[in-house]
């Protein structure tokens, strides 16, 4: 732009100069012999070229502007003078002079080039009016071409003037294209989303990015288009930071969700919401000039998608959280294990102790049988925490194994109350079995189908009071087996609802009676349901009672849970499996 400008106070002076010598001959033929004055005009006009020279050598574009106004209007007024004063045919020209200063953009220059031309004016009226002008020509025909050729050449110069503005002007314009498809091309490639916004968070400006990062035309976004995306639980958190940037002067930065459009979702479709995380910094918006009083301040952003950094922190939360279970079911293991084991070993120890010492103590022939019925209680006790806790390690290894195969699923309910029928009875119970006659055959693991169900109903008959009711129910819905063991127990309560089948996890801590166990009952149940494909769910309340619903396919076929068995199977890892677990609790 300087150097358009260079040239546009160059070209008019050199032309102007070279068409006054190229039009001196021709004053002369008409003039005849020059005199001293028009010799000095005449040397005059060499100034603008010594002007284009100190231009160019210079470059001080300003100065050279002023140097130019200020040697026309000495040339004009000493023509001026000599030939007339302001009735000279040059005195038009002293309107040249502030338009040919407006090419400096500088108001000093063009203040002091009117102030010029009209001091110029001034004194030539003056003079005029004082008689102090030498005495005008005469001849009136050499007067009007005079006069003629001042106006001519004044318009002319203007002329070239305006051509040389028009000039800059599309020079002023070319470049400002440029610029802002410079910065155009920067914001379309960017994958950042550049937005300007108000204070109230209102969008005054988005980057094309936007369309990509949210599937949304940029002009859907503008005004409070974006802010309707935010997720409700987010927009405190951003029209937080957004006012905080308009009000100081450092930058700030927030995490929040966006509502993302699916590609080529039709308006007017309702589809699952999908929200992407993004990071936004902001800061105040730096203008060109001093912001007006009063004004309110903008504020620019920066956005970019931070989805998979959150996915991973979340991972890692999950991950940290896995492992923390994973200590507190350390925990729970070695502090169960601790009484489960120690029990049984000191009864099978004492009693033991108590039969070498038979001949000391004197014990007959009764007291001899029930000490070694209480060691044997003990041993099988403590076998049953082994094998549970063995069962349990295969399972969560994956290397648990089921062998399907087709059984009555009746008869096999049958035989598991009759085992535990006597417990019931011992403990004032009243166990009853609803299986319907015409139960299909149903394709699985007959043994891993007991133990699920002596596991169900033995906890049953455990967590319900003397003159409680334990019910074994079975039917059909649809291609799955459903299996109900309700009783009418202590219950459980909602927050341990949620962590029922955890390993060594037994739920109340301040239930009306406490029993022992190790926590692995729901647990081995849950794993063994998970490796047949089916589903549990859990319902109960407080001193109400609990009902278990277990559905199993009736068709089992091992290849549809291959994988199943070389997965761990822990609670932190069925899901991930693609077991479905249902926990369900009522109102």
């Amino acid at each position: 732009m300087t150097r358009a400008r260079h040239r546009a106070f160059i070209a008019p002076r050199l032309l102007g100069s070279l068409a006054v010598f190229a039009a001196f001959p021709a004053y002369l033929a008409m003039r005849g012999a020059p005199s001293a004055l028009e010799v000095g005009a005449l040397a005059w006009l060499i100034a603008p070229i010594l002007l284009s020279w100190f231009l160019s050598r210079t470059g001080r574009y300003e100065s050279a502007c002023a140097l130019s106004s200020l040697a026309m209007s000495a040339l004009i007024m000493a023509v001026s003078i000599e030939t007339g004063g302001i009735e000279s045919f040059v005195a038009v020209w002293l309107i040249v002079v502030p338009l040919e200063a407006a090419f400096s953009a500088s108001r000093r220059v063009v203040v002091f080039a009117a102030a010029l031309a009209l001091s110029c004016a001034l004194l030539l009226i003056l003079i005029g009016h004082f008689g102090w002008l030498p005495t005008p020509e005469t001849n009136p025909e050499l007067r009007t071409a005079l006069l003629a050729f001042g106006v001519a050449s004044a318009t002319l110069y203007a002329a070239v003037l305006a051509f040389a503005a028009d000039t800059l002007a599309r020079t002023s314009v070319t470049l400002l294209s440029m610029e802002e498809e410079r910065y155009r091309l920067l914001a379309r490639n960017m994958s950042d989303v550049i937005s300007r916004h108000r204070r109230n968070g209102a969008v005054m400006f988005i980057s094309p990015a936007a369309e990509c990062l949210l599937g949304a035309p940029v002009a859907q976004l503008h005004g409070h288009g974006l802010f309707e995306r935010v997720h409700v639980a987010d927009r405190p958190a951003y029209l937080t930071a957004l006012s905080e940037a308009a009000r100081g002067s450092e930058a700030s930065s927030v995490e929040f969700r966006l509502r993302r459009d699916a590609p080529g979702e039709p308006r007017g479709v309702h589809h699952p919401v999908d929200f992407i995380w993004v990071e936004m910094r902001c800061r105040p918006l730096d203008h060109a000039g001093p912001t007006p009083t009063g004004a309110e301040q903008e504020v620019v952003a920066v956005m970019r998608d931070v989805t998979d950094r959150k996915l991973q922190e979340q991972a890692l939360e999950l991950a940290r959280s896995a492992a923390e279970r994973a200590d507190a079911a350390k925990t729970r293991f070695l502090a169960t294990m601790s009484h489960e084991l120690r029990t049984p070993l000191n009864a099978i120890i004492g009693f033991s102790d108590m039969l070498m010492q038979e001949q000391v103590l004197v014990l007959n022939a009764a007291r001899r049988r029930e000490y070694a019925q209480l060691i044997n209680d003990s041993g099988q006790h403590l076998l049953s925490v082994v094998n549970g806790i063995l069962d349990m390690s295969k399972m969560e290894s994956g290397n648990f194994e089921i062998t399907p195969e087709p059984f009555a699923p009746r008869a096999a309910l049958i035989n598991c109350c009759n085992l535990l029928a006597l417990r019931a009875r011992e403990n004032g119970i009243d166990l009853s079995a609803d299986v319907p006659h015409d139960l299909p055959v149903v394709t699985g693991d007959p043994r891993a189908f007991k133990q699920i169900v002596l596991n169900l109903v033995s906890n049953a008959i455990k967590f319900t009071e003397r003159g409680g009711r334990v019910t074994v129910s079975a039917g059909v819905d649809g291609p799955q087996l459903v299996l109900r063991i309700t009783d009418t127990g202590v219950g459980i309560a909602a927050d341990d609802l949620k962590r029922i089948g955890d390993p060594f996890f037994q739920a109340g801590k301040t239930y009306q009676r406490r029993h022992e166990g190790t926590g692995l009952g729901l647990s081995i149940v849950k794993s063994l349901v998970n490796l047949h494909g089916g589903e549990m769910s859990i319902e109960s309340k407080l001193d109400e009672g609990t009902t278990v619903a277990i559905a199993l396919p009736i068709n089992f076929v091992a290849a549809e849970t291959a994988g199943a068995n070389v997965t761990p199977l822990s609670p932190s890892r069925s899901a991930q499996a693609g077991q479905v677990i249902q926990v369900k609790k009522s109102a």
